[in-house]
């Protein structure tokens, strides 16, 4: 939405919006537009979920953003098109840039305009923007996303300034390529002998899951303590406390597990059929018993 609401703010006429198809969007709910078709419908623009209409649309250029589907070669040989992608290529080429950089500990992303190519993300590239990721801050894979999505849309603007006639050809990707492959579930799932700065990150995609009494319980945000296992949440605040029994990894203390390297602090939980909730709460009432643990 924030790429084409600046290519509309901007002057640039839209021919047609390409968007995925209406679907169910809650429980119960009905059939629901995208936020992307929803946007464009409210503009008054043509809306299709059939990619093909591009080729009859008189468009003389394409915006791809974040539309998860390869465009077809014929279509390209109609119409050219560009791609705003979320990561500075050829790092991070495919489904999952984001959440990739995230997960391997990458201090910065941004965003590359490119000119797209029937093969994944492989165009040259026309302009990039470098963001820095604010990982002592935490950040979550929406908040980057959404930070992404405004940078994309000013710096398409910034491409197009001068018409489509005056697009370079752009300069061929340099580097090494590395794939962002679609992440599966079990990968959003928190294995507690792993390192806490691990477990962080796979939290802050928003995504992650353990078990809990056998069912599903959704972790939404949480950090991560690397000390020591024993070491009390006293201790860490700087006034001396008890040194406890070390505990085996999924161990719950409270609202901290024990992993590999320290504990893993939860803050936002979701039970399976319940809303979210702050991890105190929950905890309030599930009251678990003594060594009681995540993970089974």
């Amino acid at each position: 939405m924030p790429s084409l609401r600046a290519l509309i703010d901007a002057g640039h006429d839209v021919a047609v919006v390409v968007s995925q198809p209406d679907k169910r969007r809650g429980r119960g709910a009905g059939l629901a537009p995208s936020p992307v078709k929803q946007a464009a419908l409210d503009m008054g623009l043509r809306v299709t979920d059939r990619i093909d209409d591009v080729g009859g649309s008189g468009a003389e250029l394409g915006v791809v953003v974040a539309y998860g589907r390869i465009v077809p070669a014929a279509l390209l040989e109609r119409v050219p098109m560009l791609n705003a992608h979320f990561s500075l290529l050829p790092r991070w080429r495919g489904a999952a840039p984001v959440e990739r950089a995230i997960l391997a500990g990458d201090q910065d992303t941004g965003v590359s305009i490119m000119r797209l190519e029937a093969t994944l993300d492989t165009g040259p590239v026309l302009a990039v923007r470098r963001e820095p990721i604010h990982d002592a801050q935490r950040e979550h894979a929406s908040v980057l996303t959404n930070r992404l999505a405004a940078v994309a849309g000013e710096l398409l603007v910034e491409v197009l300034r001068g018409g489509v006639s005056m697009l370079g050809p752009g300069r061929a990707q340099e580097g090494e390529a590395i794939y962002a492959a679609k992440l599966d579930l079990e990968e959003l799932r928190l294995d507690f002998s792993r390192p806490v700065a691990e477990l962080e990150r796979i939290v802050r995609l928003d995504r992650a899951w353990t078990t809990f009494r056998g069912e599903r319980l959704r972790v939404l945000d949480a950090v991560g303590h690397e000390e020591p296992a024993g070491v009390t949440s006293g201790e860490r605040g700087g006034s001396p406390g008890p040194r406890e029994p070390e505990l085996a990894p999924c161990t719950l203390r409270g609202t901290n597990v024990q992993a590999a390297d320290g504990t893993l602090e939860l803050l936002v939980v979701q039970p399976a059929g319940r809303r979210r909730q702050p991890a105190g709460e929950w905890l309030r009432g599930a009251r678990p018993a003594a060594g009681e643990r995540l993970g089974e």
